[in-house]
């Protein structure tokens, strides 16, 4: 990738690799990096939505924050439809899977509160219908600025296009739960420029979402991770020496995997409201390795920068693969270099058994893990599946240099938060 000099004044850097090599490395089913079971008899938060990537309320340094006493989360959300003719099948009966299977098309962001980091209770819309520009409400990161309750919500705007956008409204907390108030006007902030960053033109497949802005705590600049693929026409991607990495005798064919070019991309804020923003190259480019690096985001933990991106065994490239899950990577520095978390990116990966039973998580700075459940077998044979659209089970990590390590597995949808917020 060549870069070009930042009108900021930021030194370029060289973006990262996860190489084919240390995707070789990714093993499913290893106890330390394999999350529980989830149980076909889990609990739905509720029998009229389907809840998907949360995202929950948090300071500008990460910290997962309550206000008042309350924890609040947002989520992507759609309608559950079982009594839509659309939605079913030739007997009459509901069609949960495809309805499940449509829900990006009208995904909402929706927000929810709690009196115990868990027992979610429906708040309702976040944006009134039509305050967002585009038909889709795609994920993002809501930021408490203040004592006042002012929350910064960046989130994606899709379709048409893919946009990085800001809405700011309030908090507003009684003695019997929450309300927002204000998320009026919406501030597209950047898209994909095609030349560090794919465009829609460049490939129909592209990614350009999940916006995590974030105080670099050694510099003090106010930055922002967010989901790329590596600028180029489609195809036109070349898997060379570096991307390979360094394999065994026999690996060295790369088939198709130039289509796959996610990475995890940053910008720099021109000013401290978060108004104005620079992309900068990308922090780590996964050609040849991986198509997505969705929702990525920093834990700070013992001066190292923790990077946490999640991905699908299908957008893995040929020759390499690995199970849905959470990713990460280390440095030293927020440029890096990174180099993948044991040895190969995976973190938290879903049982072979269960493949697709949660996915989107969240690395916490407490080494708690958030995710949301998405399909669980209800039989032997796994053709019998029951759709969740609802909060898995927290998980608890622990990070140990450039290991991790799965130690405990807490109730469904736990959130507790890290710090709390008395409003003035």
């Amino acid at each position: 990738m060549k870069n070009t000099p930042s009108k900021f004044g930021k030194t370029p850097h060289q973006p990262s690799l996860w190489t084919r090599a240390d995707a070789l490395k990714v093993r499913a089913d290893d106890p330390t990096t394999t999350q529980p079971l989830v149980s076909a008899n889990f609990p739905v938060l509720s029998d009229e939505v389907f809840i998907w990537d949360t995202m929950p309320l948090r300071d500008i340094d990460g910290n997962i924050t309550s206000v008042d006493g309350w924890s609040v989360i947002f989520t992507l959300t759609a309608d559950r439809h079982p009594n839509d003719p659309q939605y079913l099948d030739q007997n009459g009966n509901y069609d949960v899977i495809r309805d499940w299977n449509d829900r990006h098309g009208r995904a909402k962001m929706y927000y929810w509160f709690s009196r115990t980091g868990k027992d979610w209770k429906l708040g309702g819309r976040v944006m009134a219908e039509g305050v967002s520009p585009t038909v889709r409400e795609w994920a993002g990161t809501p930021i408490l600025l203040n004592e006042q309750g002012e929350v910064d919500l960046y989130y994606t705007a899709v379709t048409p296009g893919a946009t990085i956008v800001k809405v700011r409204g309030r908090v507003v907390t009684t003695e019997h739960g929450v309300s927002l108030v204000g998320f009026e006007k919406v501030k597209p902030l950047f898209e994909a420029d095609g030349k560090m960053y794919q465009t829609e033109a460049q490939n129909a497949f592209w990614g350009f979402r999940d916006p995590w802005p974030f105080r670099d705590p050694k510099d003090g600049k106010l930055y922002m991770l967010f989901e790329g693929n590596v600028a180029g026409e489609r195809g036109s991607h070349k898997v060379g020496n570096a991307e390979i990495g360094d394999v065994p005798p026999g690996y060295e064919e790369v088939g198709n995997s130039r289509f796959q070019t996610a990475c995890v991309g940053i910008a720099v804020a021109r000013d401290e409201d978060g108004d104005d923003w620079e992309m900068l190259p990308p922090l780590l480019t996964a050609v040849g390795v991986n198509d997505q690096t969705e929702r990525p985001h920093f834990v700070f933990q013992d001066g190292k920068y923790y990077l946490f991106t999640i991905s699908h065994t299908f957008t893995y490239a040929d020759g390499v693969t690995g199970p849905d899950g959470v990713y990460g990577f280390v440095a030293d520095s927020l440029f890096g270099p990174y180099v993948p978390l044991n040895g190969s990116g995976l973190v938290l990966g879903n049982p072979s058994s269960q493949p697709f039973q949660t996915y989107s998580h969240c690395v916490m700075p407490n080494g708690l893990v958030t995710s949301f459940i998405d399909s669980v077998p209800t039989d032997d044979t796994g053709t019998q599946i029951r759709i969740g659209g609802t909060e898995a089970p927290t998980v608890g990590i622990k990070i140990k240099g450039q290991q991790t390590f799965v130690v405990a597995e807490y109730d469904y949808g736990y959130i507790p938060p890290m710090l709390d917020v008395t409003l003035k």
